[in-house]
């Protein structure tokens, strides 16, 4: 069945032989294959995949997701609420699956959504719904780009009409040129419904660069300038743009920071106060508590491309003491990158997350972006009321067992 090639030796003195991974007919997504990929490792590694060789999906439905397949890696899936959210998408309680195998985190986030909703919800806004690609066209010289970049938009009807036949659901928004020297930095700004869309757009995005090369005295382009933050913490991701800009919020009274965690406002907001000095004095982009701990276990859990955790992270949480001796906690997600459709959202457990939530499918997306900044918002007040009150280690203490013999 399968056909092995060989590699080069990269030593002479060494007799063995690199071997690719097996192809198979068709890229090897039927049973059989993947079986035989498996057994293959095994024989090669020593390793016994037995665990990665038990899983509930078709080779078939990993098709697009994955190339070489051998199976499944399996996540210890854990459900944190209740946590009631007043949003324009997403109303009332919660149960939210969280795929972590760090202990004590699903805890420490229902400790917080149990807060919020005592407290009567969180209140949730999307305020910005785009994602961007950001190519950069080359030129002769200065006064070339920036002749340029001054021109461009009086093409952009027919620079969208060429971006937009590539795809049914990108709508691009705008154009906005940089000159830097005597390129110029495009940001293509989209709008892509449910799907996170980076390969949509990029696509569009290419077919609308090579139509302005034709038009506009350009000696070239590349697609990628790295200007866009995909994937990358950046300052530019404060003004949103990379994703959907989420804000949430909540008042939380003295009582019952007091009775529930154990804490008082002031002592919470100077809590904060302190974390903030550590953050600039680190140069942190952002200034947060542990952001990147929910966005993984719910990006796991919901088939997200779990590496856009790295520009969706970047946000900031404020603690502030009202008048009446009550906190106000709230949390901005710049460029929170989820999605409903497209990439792994369609596949096996992911899916059913997703229905668990009620989210999965077409216009889920923003509500899936609401329960998000809700959950980082709990997971934010816990972890603040956790070091206030000297708990944060016994908690790991507690929950985090699963520790080596030392």
């Amino acid at each position: 069945m399968a056909v092995t090639h060989e590699l080069p030796a990269q030593h002479s003195h060494s007799s063995e032989r690199a071997s690719l991974v097996p192809r198979f007919e068709k890229q090897g997504y039927d049973a059989e294959s993947i079986a035989a990929r498996r057994q293959w490792i095994e024989h090669k590694t020593g390793a016994v995949l037995s665990h990665v060789g038990s899983y509930s999906i078709s080779g078939e439905e990993m098709r697009g997701n994955i190339e070489n397949p051998v199976g499944t890696v399996q996540v210890p899936l854990g459900l944190a609420g209740p946590l009631l959210i007043h949003g324009n998408h997403a109303r009332g309680v919660f149960y939210v699956p969280l795929a972590t195998t760090e202990g004590a985190l699903v805890r420490s986030l229902e400790r917080g959504m149990t807060t919020l909703t005592r407290a009567g919800g969180a209140t949730v806004r999307i305020v910005r719904d785009e994602n961007r690609v950001s190519p950069v066209f080359l030129f002769s010289d200065v006064a070339a780009a920036c002749e340029f970049a001054g021109r461009l938009n009086e093409s952009f009807d027919a620079i969208r009409e060429e971006a937009e036949s590539t795809t049914k659901h990108g709508k691009l928004l705008r154009l906005e040129c940089q000159p830097v020297g005597r390129e110029v930095i495009v940001h293509f700004c989209y709008n892509t419904a449910d799907a996170q869309g980076m390969n949509m757009i990029v696509k569009a995005t290419d077919h609308a660069c090579q139509w302005i090369v034709r038009h506009y005295r350009s000696l070239g382009f590349q697609i990628f300038s790295g200007a866009c933050s995909e994937k990358k913490s950046s300052s530019s991701l404060f003004t949103g743009g990379k994703g959907r800009k989420a804000v949430a919020g909540a008042l939380l009274s003295a009582s019952l920071l007091r009775n529930y965690l154990h804490v008082s406002p002031a002592e919470l907001v100077e809590m904060w106060h302190h974390t903030i000095l550590g953050h600039v004095h680190a140069g942190t982009m952002g200034c947060n508590g542990h952001y990147a701990n929910g966005l993984a276990a719910l990006f796991i859990a919901c088939g997200q491309d779990v590496a856009n955790i790295v520009n969706s992270a970047v946000g900031i949480t404020n603690f502030e003491l009202t008048k009446n001796n009550e906190a106000y906690v709230s949390v901005t997600l710049p460029s929170l990158a989820v999605a409903t459709v497209g990439g792994g959202t369609g596949l096996g457990t992911a899916r059913e997350c997703l229905q668990l939530l009620g989210v999965a499918g077409k216009g889920g997306a923003l509500k899936l972006a609401e329960i998000a900044a809700a959950t980082l918002l709990a997971g934010e007040i816990s972890i603040g009321a956790a070091i206030v009150g000297g708990e944060f280690v016994a908690a790991h203490e507690q929950y985090g067992r699963n520790r080596p013999d030392i």
